[in-house]
């Protein structure tokens, strides 16, 4: 495919397809992932299930979901309330909220692909607690929930496990599709996300997993290479709306996907999975659909996707591969996990 440019909905935002540019010639760095052998339990770990965390707390000896809050948070209830400047030109404002961390099971040699349905199903019953509680607070605007997984997005600890941060703003991501969502029910009277399921599944190549409650795709305007949507197929506001029986489908879609990716290169697949979400700020949001996206940053095997001119200085982005190709890559392979083989 060259020089096409498809349109992103949710983002209100062009991205150039380049397709071709992958087999442009490259020397520069390359990405290595450890191959050494991960232990079920690591002593010097502060997410293994009994060890001391930097702050001297110990974590519980617990056998499956484990939520506390943040060591090192990012936003916090203790921000400050005199700020240098809340007027003119340069402004600040206060960054408040709750940074908690949810490890996923107590093995530290498991990844979120490797555990079984119901064990994926737990940790979203947990999501869901976690949501209810936090978007409940009269402060927190917005609910966001993320997994950061391989050293090269930048992850310090591979024990599988993922944060929420439950903030007084609302990220800006989910700020411009709340409000694409919104026009977009407006001027149709329908979710802008069923509608670009309904075309996913209307052309079939890019399908990845289609169950009764949840589909998982490589979505037409992918920017990243194997870029990810799994969602519900009826719309919700968040995660907290789920029945158990979308919540089992969408479990079995994430799996799918996770372990086609691990299978891919033989590897531990790396990716930024952000929960997409309504804004918490009590208010209804029109056409919203609560989905799961998940953004790889290779391209190639060790070879990572960089945002550099386009992207940094440009604002646009330019994708170095078609989805189709991509979607057609992970389709063909198998949905058993290649270390359970």
């Amino acid at each position: 495919m060259l020089w096409e440019e498809r349109f992103h909905p949710l983002r209100r935002e062009w991205v150039i397809v380049a397709a071709h540019r992958q087999e442009r010639p490259w020397s520069g760095e390359v990405v290595r992932e450890s191959t050494q052998p991960v232990a079920p339990y690591v002593a010097d770990c502060y997410l293994c299930p009994g060890n001391t965390r930097v702050s001297g707390q110990r974590n519980a000896a617990y056998d499956g979901v484990f939520v506390f809050d943040n060591d090192h948070p990012c936003v916090s209830p203790l921000a400050p309330r005199e700020l240098s400047s809340e007027s003119g030109i340069l402004r600040a404002r206060r960054a408040e909220g709750v940074a908690r961390v949810v490890c996923y099971t107590p093995r530290h040699d498991l990844s979120l692909g490797e555990l079984d349905t119901a064990s994926i199903e737990a940790l979203f019953r947990t999501w869901q607690d976690q949501y209810r509680e936090l978007a409940a607070r009269p402060e927190v605007e917005h609910v966001l929930v993320f997994e950061n997984r391989g050293e090269v997005v930048g992850v310090s600890n591979p024990h599988p496990h993922c944060q929420i941060y439950a903030t007084n703003f609302v990220f800006k991501t989910i700020e411009i599709e709340a409000q694409a969502c919104a026009s977009h029910a407006r001027e149709t009277g329908r979710s802008l996300l069923s509608d670009v399921i309904r075309a996913e599944l209307e052309d079939g190549r890019r399908i990845l997993y289609q169950g009764n409650a949840a589909v998982a795709f490589v979505p037409y305007f992918a920017r990243y290479a194997y870029e990810t949507f799994v969602a519900p197929k009826e719309p919700h506001q968040s995660i907290a709306e789920l029945s158990p029986v979308e919540l089992a489908d969408l479990a079995c879609a994430l799996k799918d996907v996770l372990v086609r990716y691990d299978n891919l290169w033989q590897t531990a697949f790396p990716y930024v999975l952000v929960l997409h979400q309504a804004p918490a700020d009590g208010a209804h949001h029109p056409g919203f659909h609560f989905h799961i996206q998940i953004h790889p940053p290779l391209r190639r095997p060790n070879l990572r996707k960089y945002l550099a001119g386009p992207e940094v200085g440009g604002g646009g982005f330019l994708a170095d591969t078609s989805p189709e190709e991509k979607a057609a890559e992970l389709r063909a392979l198998s949905t058993q996990h290649y270390r359970e083989r």
